[in-house]
């Protein structure tokens, strides 16, 4: 298995793992047998729960395009140290974007938008590895 290939099951299991944090929150939030139903007529998510489902819906938005073109990649026979790069640069950001989006993080002492800037720089992951695969 590829580093790629490695990175996008890590990224995939990951993904699995945001509906715990938010659903517990969510649990506390409203009780958690409520949960064990339909879930109709459930009061809005707050805090922690609704953070961590946007977190998770923006995820799962850059989580569809990232395993298309790692697949791609890999059906085609490219791997080198750019899309290695690129896989560990996008995981990573993809970390630090959710932390700061569960956490409600927005700013670091001088750095204001650190959300949005983990997002661009796994955005950026991806522009430069797709630039791989029509390079050979």
């Amino acid at each position: 298995m590829t580093i790629e290939l490695a990175l996008l099951v890590f990224n995939a299991l990951f993904c699995l793992a945001f509906p715990w944090v938010y659903n517990w929150s969510y649990g506390k939030q409203v009780g958690g047998k409520r949960l064990l139903g339909n879930r109709d007529n459930l009061p809005e998510r707050q805090g922690l729960a609704a953070r961590g489902l946007r977190a998770h819906q923006n995820h799962l938005e850059n989580l569809v395009p990232f395993a298309i073109i790692v697949l791609v990649a890999h059906v085609i026979g490219i791997s080198n140290t750019v899309t290695v790069a690129c896989a560990v640069v996008f995981t990573l950001a993809r970390i630090a974007h959710a932390g700061f989006y569960v956490a409600g993080i927005t700013r670091v002492p001088g750095i204001n938008g650190v959300r949005s800037i983990a997002y661009f720089v796994s955005l950026f992951a991806m522009l430069v590895f797709v630039s791989q695969l029509f390079g050979s």
